[in-house]
């Protein structure tokens, strides 16, 4: 990890004219304070907020950083991560990306100046620059819900392909034959793992029609994509939302085009909502264990972190299947 010396090296300056940049304090010219900020940026120098002689070796501090912290399946993900972290001694920060690659990248660069003793990532796409930058700066690191190509790194997730699969074979056991597929962004391993599934199901079942829309992990992508896939001929009579809001914006299109569900088109989904959010017709939805998944991580990350640990682990949880009311039989004749 690079200190202030080896930036000051870099840049050809004192030390004390390094701490100055860094702190915003003295007169420093601007060719030097441009020569430095280069310096810090090749060599990715993150400056210490803690004073090195008044800390201990750990912070006792661990971060979950998410996507949507909104979403109801990462709040039930964070209750796992609490509850094991609290019961450790351990105090969780908690980041949201939005989706953003540059949050996500901001965010780390916090808290490797926080100094957190590890990180609980759910990457924002598929982009390893995230994960390679905290681990380099000695922070571990264990990966939440997603893949990440190409990166050797702890992962805990569920089984999209597999709960995809089983879901889109219950719409073809019911009669389904033109299946519509709304998922999350192009290149985010859920979206691809999902899709997969799907496509699995359809090619098992010797169908050759699939109908996919890319859009965001969010209720007005839902929207907007479901009311494109209704504009369609023939129209589909069911629909796949790649995640919970995806499947409440197509409840709320579907109402707003005065199509009944499941009479005349049938939706399921991916993760489940809680009774508070729930809405008519009940989903049917592929359940992700958010809880065990946050709460698996968060001991894998700890036993990391005290150095337990020597080859990288990748669990992969299954995904409970729940039929309620808003999937039935196909009603028109295809």
């Amino acid at each position: 990890m690079p200190t202030v010396h080896d930036v000051a090296k870099r840049a050809d300056v004192a030390p004390i004219t390094v701490s100055r940049v860094i702190n915003n304090s003295g007169y420093v010219s601007q060719a030097t304070r441009k020569r430095v900020e280069a310096a810090v940026k090749e060599l990715g120098y993150i400056p210490n907020t803690l004073a090195r002689g008044l800390r201990s070796k750990r912070t006792n501090t661990l971060a979950l950083v998410v996507t949507d912290i909104t979403n109801p399946y990462f709040t039930l993900m964070a209750r796992g991560v609490e509850d094991v972290a609290g019961d450790s001694g351990y105090t969780v920060i908690y980041s949201n990306t939005d989706e953003s690659e540059a949050k996500e990248e901001k965010y780390a660069n916090i808290l490797a100046q926080r100094q957190v003793d590890g990180v609980l990532l759910v990457p924002a796409g598929g982009n390893e620059k995230t994960i390679k930058f905290l681990v380099s700066n000695g922070i571990s690191v264990v990966v939440l819900d997603r893949r990440v190509p190409g990166v050797y790194i702890d992962f805990v997730r569920s089984d999209s392909e597999e709960g995809a699969y089983h879901l889109t074979n219950l719409l073809i056991r019911l009669g389904h034959k033109r299946i519509a597929f709304i998922t999350g962004p192009n290149g985010v391993s859920t979206s691809a793992d999902r899709l997969a599934g799907y496509r699995r199901a359809l090619t098992g079942a010797g169908f050759k029609n699939e109908i996919v829309y890319y859009g965001l992990y969010n209720q007005q992508s839902g929207n907007e994509l479901t009311k494109q896939a209704m504009a369609q001929s023939p129209k589909p009579t069911a629909i796949f939302g790649a995640n919970n809001f995806i499947m409440i914006g197509i409840i709320k299109a579907l109402r707003d085009l005065n199509i009944y569900v499941p009479e005349n088109v049938s939706v399921v989904g991916f993760d489940d909502l809680p009774e508070s959010m729930l809405v008519k017709p009940f989903l049917t939805v592929a359940r992700q264990p958010a809880y065990e998944m946050g709460r698996l991580a968060t001991e894998l990350l700890l036993k990391r972190i005290s150095g337990e640990l020597e080859e990288y682990q990748e669990l992969i949880l299954p995904t409970e299947i729940v039929e309620r009311e808003s999937s039935g039989p196909v009603k028109d004749s295809d």
